[in-house]
């Protein structure tokens, strides 16, 4: 064993670390594993979401009639017939509107049911599964409960009955569109079966803001309540917020069960998705065309994501001072 000298006194020599590399058969395990998990899934996502979005997109060139195999190249042609169709357009304009109502809406009912149940010092996880319940509910058996119990338009329908008892006449909800009423039941119906997802989202959020914060502002004299909202409890939930509002931009765009099984047939009030599904897969079944509506809804679909991302600080970084 080799010795050192230090002022006069023998030391052992330090030992060398010696630089441990893993073994290449617990790298190989891992890599092994990692495939193993994601394997399956990244060949779903392939062949169930790449595969049929590439197709569409090569197919919207195409004429493409009660076929999917392309037949005539025809370039814009089909992107020409669907944004001069009136009932498409009608519909784009319809649920933008739609979807700048329904959005504040369902965030402003998530976020008050969010802040209540967290407040709450008993049976909180019996209120937050009662509110998260419906979101486990199909759209078309919910859109068939509201049509056929609640919204009926007969004497003997919940919300004829609720409005009988002050002497209003029965409403036919979903049989004419003037006035629009059939707004209220899919507005209503959609309230009720996503409010409770979004509601997991800010309670998470909302059991993450440091306690700190509102002691200190406590200290500093602010008042809690709006005061305390506005300035500590709001701004925290800005990220959340942000990520809640493009799903839900989202999520009005791709509307699609309840508006079918709510409206039928019925030529107003209908979302993109339904022209889209008339026109590919009604009496003409125009493939083409209806290929070239789909990526014209999702073009749309990016634009207005990105366009509230970027109004929101999507994706930025947390300002220093």
């Amino acid at each position: 064993m080799s010795t050192t000298t230090t002022r006069g006194v023998a030391q052992p020599a330090p030992a060398k670390v010696s630089k441990t590399r893993p073994r290449r058969g617990l790298r190989a395990s891992s890599t092994f594993n990692f495939w193993l998990f994601t394997g399956p899934f990244l060949i779903g996502l392939v062949i169930f979401v790449f595969v049929p979005i590439a197709w569409s997109i090569w197919l919207s060139f195409f004429e493409a009639r009660f076929t999917v195999t392309p037949s005539e190249f025809v370039g814009f042609d089909n992107y020409k017939q669907i944004l001069t169709d009136t009932n498409f357009r009608n519909s784009l304009v319809t649920f933008t509107v739609f979807a700048a109502f329904i959005v504040p809406a369902t965030w402003a009912l998530s976020l008050g049911l969010a802040l209540l149940v967290n407040r709450l010092r008993f049976m909180r996880a019996f209120f937050r599964s009662v509110f998260f319940l419906p979101t486990a509910v199909s759209y078309v058996a919910a859109a068939l409960i509201w049509k056929m119990s609640i919204f009926n338009g007969v004497r003997f329908g919940l919300a004829n009955t609720v409005i009988g008892w002050f002497g209003i006449d029965n409403v036919a909800w979903l049989a004419n569109p003037d006035p629009p009423w059939y707004w209220l039941v899919i507005v209503t119906v959609r309230l009720w079966l996503q409010s409770g997802f979004y509601m997991i989202l800010f309670i998470a959020a909302l059991q993450n803001i440091p306690r700190e914060l509102y002691e200190a502002a406590s200290i500093d004299g602010a008042k809690p309540g709006w005061q305390t909202f506005r300035h500590i409890t709001l701004p925290q939930l800005r990220a959340t917020s942000t990520a809640v509002i493009l799903l839900l931009l989202i999520a009005a765009y791709q509307a699609f069960d309840e508006f079918f099984n709510l409206l039928g047939k019925a030529t107003w009030g209908q979302p993109p998705l339904v022209e889209l599904y008339k026109m590919a897969l009604g009496q003409n079944q125009n493939y083409g065309a209806g290929s070239a509506g789909a990526v014209v809804l999702t073009l749309l679909i990016c634009v207005v994501t990105l366009f509230q991302g970027k109004i929101m600080g999507f994706g930025r970084g947390e300002e220093t001072k």
